[in-house]
C-alpha cells in the first residue's frame, strides 16, 4: 500500500502543472517500482494486470486524481513512431492520422480535458497527437522500440503526447524538413523537445527506428546526433515502457509483442 499511498501524495497538485514528460515518467517510476500501476477513475479497472491486488486500485482511484484519458472514438495524430525537424528549439514532427480509441494525460484546462479539445479540433484545423500502440512496432512490423540507458544517453527527442497538429499540412506538397511530400493520411505536429541528462535520470527511454534492428542507430540516443539545433532531425521518444504500459490501460491484457531492441549497455 505505500506505493499507493506514494503516488497519491505525490500527484496531490494538478496533474497538468507538470511537464508532459515529466509527469508521464514519474507515472511509470512508481508504477514499475512498486506492485501498484498507475490508473486513473475513468480507466476501467479490468485493464490493470491481475497482479495488482484490487485494494490497490481502489486507493488509486478513489478520489485521487485522474492519470490518464481515454479518448474514444476520434480522429487523432499518432506520433509515436514519427520523425521530427527541429526549428527554433520547437520538434515538428510527421504523424499518422488516426481513428478511433487513444489515451492521453489529461491537460485539464477550463473544465475541459485532452479528450474535449481534441473534439473541437475538426471544426477549427487542428487535432490532438495522442497515444495508440503503432501497428509498425507489432510483430511483423518494420519498426522497433530502441531504449536509450538512463545512465548513457544525453539525447534530444520529441515528447508529442498532447501536440497540436494542424490539418492544413494534411497532404501538404512540402513541409521543411521533411524531403517527400505528406499524404493524405499525414500531419504536422508540434512537439516540445526533452534533452536527456545522465547525470540526473532513473529511468532510460525509448525512440522508434528501423526493425530488424540496426546498431548505428543507438546514435540517436547521443547529442552529437539528436539535439535542440535548428535542422537537426531528431525522434520522438518516451521514458522506458511507456509504451507498455500505456497499451496495457488503453487495450487491456495481454500486451501484443512488440519489437524491440535492446541497449548494448543497461536498458533501464
Amino acid at each position: 500500500m505505500f506505493a499507493a499511498r506514494m503516488l497519491k501524495a505525490t500527484l496531490a497538485g494538478p496533474l497538468q502543472a507538470c511537464a508532459p514528460l515529466a509527469a508521464l515518467g514519474l507515472v511509470l517510476t512508481l508504477a514499475l517500482a512498486g506492485p501498484a500501476r498507475a490508473t486513473g477513475s475513468d480507466v476501467p479497472t479490468t485493464s490493470v494486470p491481475p497482479e495488482v491486488p484490487s485494494s490497490v486500485v481502489s486507493e488509486l482511484t478513489a478520489g485521487s486524481p485522474e492519470l490518464f484519458r481515454i479518448c474514444h472514438n476520434q480522429t487523432y495524430a499518432l506520433c509515436a513512431v514519427a520523425s521530427c525537424y527541429v526549428f527554433n528549439q520547437v520538434a515538428y514532427c510527421k504523424c499518422d492520422v488516426e481513428n478511433g480509441d487513444s489515451i492521453s494525460l489529461p491537460f485539464e484546462v477550463d473544465g475541459e480535458d485532452v479528450c474535449d479539445v481534441n473534439a473541437d479540433g475538426p471544426a477549427n484545423g487542428y487535432m490532438v497527437s495522442t497515444f495508440s500502440v503503432a501497428d509498425s512496432v507489432l510483430a511483423g512490423g518494420d519498426m522497433a522500440l530502441y531504449t536509450c540507458p538512463a545512465g548513457k544517453s544525453d539525447g534530444a527527442y520529441a515528447q508529442c503526447d498532447g501536440g497540436f497538429c494542424f490539418t492544413s499540412t494534411e497532404g501538404s506538397p512540402s513541409f521543411p524538413g521533411f524531403d517527400q511530400p505528406l499524404a493524405d493520411d499525414e500531419i504536422i505536429c508540434s512537439c516540445p523537445i526533452t534533452v536527456a541528462n545522465p547525470d540526473t535520470a532513473n529511468f532510460g527511454y525509448q525512440i522508434a527506428g528501423p526493425y530488424p534492428c540496426e546498431a548505428d542507430f543507438f546514435e540517436n540516443c547521443q547529442s552529437a546526433r539528436t539535439n535542440k539545433k535548428t535542422g537537426t532531425t531528431i525522434p520522438v521518444g518516451a521514458p522506458t515502457g511507456s509504451a507498455l504500459i500505456l497499451t496495457l490501460l488503453l487495450d487491456g491484457p495481454p500486451v501484443p509483442p512488440l519489437n524491440r531492441c535492446p541497449s548494448p549497455g543497461d536498458g533501464r
